[in-house]
């Protein structure tokens, strides 16, 4: 009990410091608005996407279902936190050092990385569970 009370009022200073950040340095209106956009992104595009790829992914077998949806979530969360540089939201062709970089390509690299992740993932699952199916070093017949 004594360690949840420290950890709760360690929870309660940070969210303090954030506040006092926010009120000393970002306008609390423009604040507001990014905090109402983040929270309908959530309820209106993240959370119906991560239930509607759960139930796509119920014909997997156990072992790779687990791999799929979090490749899935993983690769949604980023996409959405990627999407407004990807869009080029806030680029001014006056200030060519404002995102200079290849957004979307980055993006699709990054996504793949997690696709091979989630591939090497799937294989090690398969093997190490094939070796569990067949003890004492019996092979397939």
């Amino acid at each position: 009990m004594k360690g949840r009370a420290v950890v709760y009022a360690a929870g309660l200073a940070l969210i303090a410091v954030g506040l006092r950040g926010v009120l000393a340095n970002v306008g609390v209106p423009g604040w507001a608005l990014w905090f109402a956009g983040a929270a309908v992104l959530h309820d209106g595009v993240l959370a119906p996407a991560v239930l509607l790829a759960g139930l796509a992914t119920t014909w997997l077998p156990g072992r790779y279902r687990w791999i799929a949806r979090a490749a899935l979530a993983l690769a949604g969360t980023l996409t959405l936190v990627a999407l407004p540089v990807v869009l080029g939201f806030g680029r001014v062709p006056d200030t060519p050092s404002r995102l200079p970089l290849p957004y979307g390509r980055n993006l699709m690299i990054v996504l793949a990385v997690i696709a091979v992740a989630a591939a090497v993932a799937a294989v090690t699952a398969r093997l190490l569970t094939g070796r569990r199916a067949h003890p004492k070093g019996e092979g397939p017949r």
